[in-house]
């Protein structure tokens, strides 16, 4: 008997590489080459490692945001190491997960092969998705907990299961482990079912457990927040009165939707809001449109910032790419197809290097001066750095590294283990956590988010070296106050221009566990 493939099994193996699955596996693929090839680009971004230090202090909460982004942290360490490439790999392989799983929801509602690769190129030229798969934070995981969510609603209308709420509740769970807008979405989920027939689900045991799941997944978070007097809803009330975030307007944050977006997906994301409201095909699916519709009024109506809705719109590009495959299909309109794919790529492109960091500092600046409109910031502090918020975070922190590592040297020995090195925020001491230890340098301490939790790491305070604030400002709690270095990167944002001081003699406190209560800095 001839072992030789039939010619049928022959066409099916050739078309797979042809279908839609592969198309969306190649688009996954190409977004996953494109961080990978630039993770090394610009250093690491200050957050960056601030959430390696969270990886190092493993908790079940932070003052600042839930646990899990601190176990990626870990992961990242004990798997890859701590290199900027090695931080950069888990948000490039988010990357391609959401990609790939945009294509998985075009295929569950009906998308053939055109659908399913438009809707994953539309999510791969998305600009905010684009800076999100090249830095490591919470926002790098959030659509896939928020689009594995809406793939189960889609297979539990179409077949009935209502068991599926269970993965639901799983996923919604992890999810609300990484960010709290996790419950936004689910909030929008369970509007989009009362006001459809599919509230009958809400007679099902099943959905009571999912959400049953999700709390107890959820449980020992809000056991530490009880714990420590719910840190994070204190550092939301101080943001807000500080008035550090610029506001929108209703349009004005719509109009923030459209460029965050990439503006040439405009049109697909909007057919696929009309497809899930509106259109006869979508009318099963129009959950999800009215959890669109909820989740983009919540943070209208709370002043969120632009991005905060972003994790939806994948859900969008799949239901318009499906609108769109059927419309063509009418008459002489298949000329639709290539002509939107082209548009859609031709059309990023040129916009490429506000994404992802592809051309260099100084070519960025010389690139970023001819663009015909100014990229606008999320925060008052931003508006005079001289790059994007995502960039300007990347310079400056190697330099100050070594700035405070001469003035540790400068330290007598016998004083350096009572050296204490205080940062004024975050990304500073975590800079001098990540970089620190080839100098020889101890950990950070400082008043900034979690690391007040930290506390003064049993430092008397009897010498200090300083990093960021004023001169008039160490003066009113030392004696003795020395200027070591006076950093500025042209490329770094000017609020992050750095003053290191070597600090004796305090004359405000007896030590520095006495004076750390009034070092608190939640904002």
């Amino acid at each position: 008997m001839s072992t030789a493939p039939s010619s049928y099994q022959q066409v099916k193996e050739e078309s797979w590489f042809a279908g839609g699955p592969a198309i969306v596996w190649y688009v996954a693929a190409s977004v996953l080459a494109l961080h990978l090839l630039t993770a090394n680009r610009y250093g690491y971004f200050g957050d960056e490692m601030y959430f390696m230090a969270c990886g190092e202090h493993l908790a079940w909460g932070y003052v600042d945001q839930p646990p899990l982004i601190a176990v990626f942290a870990w992961l990242t360490r004990h798997l890859f190491g701590t290199s900027v490439f090695a931080i950069h790999v888990f948000p490039a392989l988010a990357g391609f997960a959401l990609v790939w799983l945009t294509g998985r929801i075009t295929r569950e509602l009906g998308g053939g092969r055109f659908a399913q690769g438009l809707a994953a190129l539309t999510t791969a030229c998305a600009g905010v998705y684009l800076i999100g798969y090249h830095i490591l934070t919470m926002y790098a995981f959030e659509p896939l907990f928020w689009m594995g969510c809406a793939y189960v609603v889609i297979r539990i209308i179409k077949t009935g299961n209502q068991k599926l709420w269970l993965w639901f509740g799983l996923l919604a769970g992890v999810g609300l482990e990484n960010k709290y807008s996790m419950a936004v979405f689910g909030l929008g989920v369970v509007v989009g079912l009362l006001l459809t027939k599919e509230r009958k689900a809400l007679a099902s045991k099943w959905i009571w457990l999912g959400g049953l799941i999700a709390f107890l997944i959820f449980l020992p978070n809000l056991i530490w927040s009880i714990q420590n007097h719910f840190p994070f809803l204190e550092l939301m009330r101080n943001i807000r009165a500080s008035g550090r975030n610029l506001p929108f307007t209703p349009w004005g944050y719509i109009r923030a939707q459209i460029f965050m977006m990439t503006p040439v997906t405009f049109p697909v994301w909007l057919l696929g809001a009309l497809y899930f409201l509106f259109w006869k095909d979508g009318k099963p699916f129009r959950v999800l449109g009215l959890a669109f519709i909820t989740v983009l009024t919540f943070f209208i109506a709370l002043h969120g910032k632009d991005y905060y809705a972003s994790p939806v719109y994948p859900m969008l590009f799949a239901g318009g790419a499906t609108a769109l495959e059927r419309f063509s299909a009418r008459g002489r309109m298949g000329w639709i197809k290539p002509v939107t794919a082209a548009v859609i790529l031709l059309a990023t492109l040129p916009f490429l290097p506000l994404f992802v960091p592809v051309l260099s500092p100084q070519a960025f600046l010389r690139y970023q001066a001819k663009l015909p409109f100014k990229i606008q910031p999320d925060e008052k502090s931003m508006l005079q750095e001289p790059m994007p918020h995502y960039y300007s975070g990347c310079f400056g922190w190697g330099e100050m590294v070594q700035a405070v590592a001469k003035a540790y040297a400068s330290v007598p020995p016998e004083d350096r283990a009572d050296t204490a090195i205080y940062a004024d925020n975050f990304a500073g001491a975590g800079a001098i956590d990540l970089l620190g230890p080839k100098y020889g340098l101890p950990k950070a301490v400082s008043g900034h988010q979690n690391y007040w939790l930290w506390g003064p790491r049993n430092y008397t305070g009897r010498t200090m070296i300083v990093v960021g604030g004023t001169v008039e400002g160490a003066r009113q709690w030392f004696r003795d106050v020395a200027v070591v270095a006076d950093l500025h990167n042209p490329y770094a944002a000017p609020w992050a221009t750095k003053l290191v001081l070597l600090c004796r003699g305090p004359k405000s406190f007896h030590s520095l566990a006495e004076a750390w209560p009034r070092l608190k800095n939640w904002d």
